[in-house]
Formats: C-alpha cells, sequence, structure tokens
C-alpha cells in the first residue's frame, strides 16, 4: 500500500456483486430465497438458515447511525478525527463503515440519525460505500 493511501479492499468471487454494485453507485445487499433474511457481509449462503438459495438485490442506501467511535490517532489513509461508524440499514442489517459529510464530533453524529450511503472512488476497481447524514 503506497503511503498515505486507504487500504483497498480485496474482491472475492463471493463479494463481486458488492463491489461490482458500489462501481454502478448501488448498495446490493443478498435475500434468502427460503427463509426471507436480509444479510451483510456478502457470502455464498444464508447465516440464517444455511440455504445456498440466495439473491442480490439494490438497497435504497438508508439507514441510521447504530455506533460509532471517534478515531483521533494518525493511521495510513485516513486524516483525524474519523467516525468509525455501525449503520443500520433500513433492510435490516448492519455494516461498518465512516461518516463522512459532516464534523466528526459527537455534537455532530446523533445516535439513530438517518444517514444516507455517499459512494467514493478509490480507483477503476474499487469504490468504497461511505455514509452521510440524510438530507431532508
Amino acid at each position: 500500500m503506497p503511503e498515505g493511501q486507504r487500504p483497498k479492499p480485496q474482491p472475492t468471487p463471493e463479494t463481486q456483486h458488492f463491489w461490482d454494485g458500489t462501481k454502478a453507485g448501488e448498495l446490493r445487499l443478498q435475500r434468502c430465497a427460503s427463509c426471507s433474511k436480509v444479510y451483510f457481509p456478502p457470502r455464498p449462503f444464508c447465516p440464517a438458515c444455511a440455504s445456498r438459495e440466495v439473491g442480490v438485490f439494490t438497497a435504497s442506501g438508508k439507514g441510521r447511525l447504530y455506533s460509532y467511535v471517534i478515531h483521533h490517532r494518525p493511521v495510513p489513509g485516513f486524516t483525524p478525527p474519523y467516525a468509525i461508524a455501525v449503520v443500520e440499514l433500513d433492510e435490516g442489517p448492519r455494516m461498518m463503515t465512516n461518516i463522512t459529510g459532516c464534523p466528526q464530533t459527537p455534537e455532530a453524529l446523533v445516535l439513530d440519525m438517518p444517514v444516507e450511503v455517499a459512494f467514493e472512488r478509490l480507483d477503476d476497481d474499487i469504490t468504497l460505500p461511505l455514509f452521510r447524514p440524510a438530507k431532508g
């Protein structure tokens, strides 16, 4: 990893649909055809019932701030302070991410506040799904 550059995820065959979606500006999740559970992170089987009958769909990209910590120490690729957050998506799953588009303070990052996905392109292959406070 070049100095000062954010770590780059490495897609696998099981996660490629997710990364193809982020590159297209879509947050793609999986849903079990047997029990209807929606889940994240991507995997070839349902974590609830172990069925391999799973499908991919485009999520709304909306959710709520479930939890976060404001990180103040320097880490390559990140400028402190920055929020490391867990967002609970409207479809149900929780996703670890970063919050952007607002001050990285407890006053601005209110638990349960509405958030929406904001995509950040790292390069031609990887676009990250980050979240920002929802507009309106």
